[in-house]
């Protein structure tokens, strides 16, 4: 009797130990999740909390990855375990044990995947496309059971402009035919990772976890299936990151590995939002601090990539995504704010990693000068280099927008978008600039233009033609306005359609007015034409000072010529082309794309009253 007792205790004693172990193991966090064989780079390095996880031994046995360093920081739940993944490394899970006083603590069972073949090799977003933004919480509410998600600090509330209006990735899923039938070559989407904040997260750059896609938006699973749906449309993914802060409810918040993992922590400076300094001369270096330094806003506390373990798992973050998602691109949020050496570091790195993609940097900015900084290639009076790729061209947007609404004058008006573009000459590579008319934190373009929408077609042929990589923001298409207020939340107004019950379904063409229609049809129109228009693709681009009302501009290569001309004026203008003959000599014929007219003699041409041609010439 009393050794079933001894063993019934002995069998508790374990069974206890058993469902410490698995609930001590529950709680054991890992980034990256996992990884994949074959990288270029053969570096990883594992961030591992735990409660008391620097206090263990830790072993594994897998052929080809070796233990190269493992170290304690201030925090004794954190290690940060380096990994070598030789070439003898195969696909498969190991388990990576944590033992304490020769008993498992913890056990963890990593994975390393097979890398797909020619990802390192993938294409970036490009000259040939047309990229599509979307507020994924505003464009359309493809499944309605993941509105409400239990502990989501926020709930749906549809009826406050900044609040969950339960938009999805289902949602873009389902209305991806549409996309794809405007014309459109990509979708860059608001940012998806979880932001699981109290109020006001709808946006997506207060991230709480940055290996997880936002349960109110769906699914790691469901991206990737967003991603595949892409592909199999010959479309692309560009995924919108923040390396300059995080959500202030973030799971770190609450044990950080260091006191130095975040910027004036507790004390939550706020930036001086002086962006210039990186490029200012004379700048302080308290004014330089006060800039990279200070928080974003109270919620969004300021990460510090100076330190080497916050780059490395930022570095390693978006190498994640990348091959776990199939991104062929990336958008940087709030690019000057952030470290800029660390940022010249992780460019470098994705591009080691994957030569052929593409980056584009937010650096709001009107002087070219202070944008053109950051590209790659450029050559900097204090020797800063930097591998980013692409920047957003606020200056273009800018000088487009006042040129459009400004009476014609003597350095105003169309000057302004002519002007804007002889600045080229300070960027490495100004056709790699993305080019757009608005975005989600301005005025919608058809606000800014006093919603005259002939000044919004001039725009639009204008950025579908000229230099650069055209993005559009979703609804533009459709003639969507903030008339009366600047509030973001109105800016990114629900897609009509994509709630059911909706009176108004822009997708289908219900209810919609004949101007959306009419809107619709010229998007597509010049859209669908550019897909295979190498010539606005590649071409080079000259240009002639405006006259008159009246600004053209050529796209041309060795084989094909495009005429683009805007004409502001009330009444149509006849052009005599005898102005543009260094481009135009042998060419007799053309046909306007916008219109569908062929013109047989262009040696005059008539622009019809406020409106744009768009011409191959013959």
């Amino acid at each position: 009797m009393k050794n079933i007792k001894r063993l019934i205790l002995i069998g508790l004693i374990l069974a206890i130990g058993f469902i410490s172990l698995a609930s001590e193991k529950g709680k054991l966090r890992v980034e990256p999740l996992f990884w994949w064989v074959g990288m270029n780079n053969p570096e990883l390095q594992l961030m591992v909390h735990g409660e008391g996880i620097a206090s263990t031994d830790i072993s594994f046995d897998y052929e080809g990855v070796e233990l190269k360093a493992i170290t304690n920081v201030e925090n004794p739940n954190y290690l940060f375990i380096d990994l070598h993944i030789t070439p003898k490394a195969a696909s498969g899970t190991f388990d990576i044990k944590f033992n304490k006083n020769g008993k498992a603590l913890y056990s963890y069972t990593y994975e390393l995947k097979k890398r797909e073949k020619g990802s390192a090799e993938r294409q970036g977003f490009n000259t040939s496309d047309v990229i599509y933004l979307i507020t994924p919480d505003r464009f359309a509410n493809g499944d309605p059971g993941n509105d409400a998600v239990e502990g989501m600090k926020e709930q749906p509330n549809r009826e406050y402009h900044l609040g969950r209006h339960g938009g999805d990735l289902r949602g873009i899923i389902n209305n991806l035919d549409y996309i794809q039938g405007l014309g459109f070559t990509a979708v860059w989407l608001n940012p998806v990772l979880e932001n699981n904040m109290v109020k006001s997260s709808y946006h997506g750059y207060s991230t709480t976890d940055f290996y997880k896609v936002d349960a109110r938006y769906g699914s790691n699973e469901e991206y990737l299936e967003l991603n595949e749906e892409l592909d199999k449309r010959g479309m692309k993914l560009i995924m919108d990151m923040i390396f300059n802060h995080c959500g202030s409810e973030h799971w770190w918040m609450e044990d950080m590995p260091m006191k130095d993992w975040i910027n004036n922590y507790p004390e939550h400076k706020i930036t001086n939002h002086r962006r210039t300094i990186n490029q200012d001369p004379y700048a302080s270096e308290i004014d330089k601090k006060g800039m990279a330094d200070g928080w974003f806003v109270e919620t969004m506390p300021d990460l510090n990539q100076r330190n080497k373990f916050m780059e490395v798992y930022l570095i390693q973050n978006s190498i994640w995504w990348i091959e776990y998602a199939g991104l062929e691109g990336i958008r940087q949020d709030t690019w000057p704010y952030p470290d800029k050496h660390m940022m010249a570091t992780w460019t470098e790195r994705l591009l080691e990693e994957y030569p052929n993609f593409n980056i584009v940097g937010e650096e709001w900015s009107m002087n070219p000068a202070i944008v053109s900084y950051w590209q790659k290639g450029k050559n900097n009076q204090d020797g800063y280099h930097c591998s980013l790729p692409s920047l957003m061209d606020f200056p273009l947007q800018s000088a487009v927008s006042e040129g459009l609404r400004a009476k014609e004058d003597w350095g105003k008006g169309l000057i302004n978008i002519y002007e804007s573009l002889a600045n080229d000459f300070l960027y490495p590579d100004p056709f790699n600039l993305v080019i757009f008319p608005d975005n989600h934190d301005m005025s919608r373009f058809y606000t800014q233009v006093n919603e005259d929408m002939d000044l919004l077609k001039m725009a639009m042929a204008f950025f579908l033609t000229t230099r650069g990589i055209p993005q559009i923001y979703y609804g533009t298409e459709i003639l969507m306005s903030n008339k009366g207020t600047n509030e973001h939340g109105i800016i990114r107004s629900d897609f009509p359609g994509g709630w059911e019950g909706d009176q108004v379904n822009a997708f289908t063409g219900k209810n919609i007015t004949d101007g959306q229609k009419d809107m619709l049809t010229y998007v597509s129109t010049i859209q669908n034409w550019r897909k295979n228009k190498k010539v606005i693709h590649h071409g080079k681009l000259m240009h002639f000072v405006p006259k008159d009302g009246v600004y053209a501009f050529f796209r041309y290569n060795e084989n094909e010529t495009v005429m683009v001309a805007l004409n502001k004026n009330e009444t149509e203008k006849i052009i005599n082309t005898e102005v543009f003959n260094e481009i135009m000599k042998g060419k007799t014929s053309g046909k306007d794309i916008i219109s569908g007219k062929m013109l047989t003699n262009v040696s005059e041409i008539t622009i019809p009253a406020r409106s744009s041609m768009i011409i191959e010439l013959k």
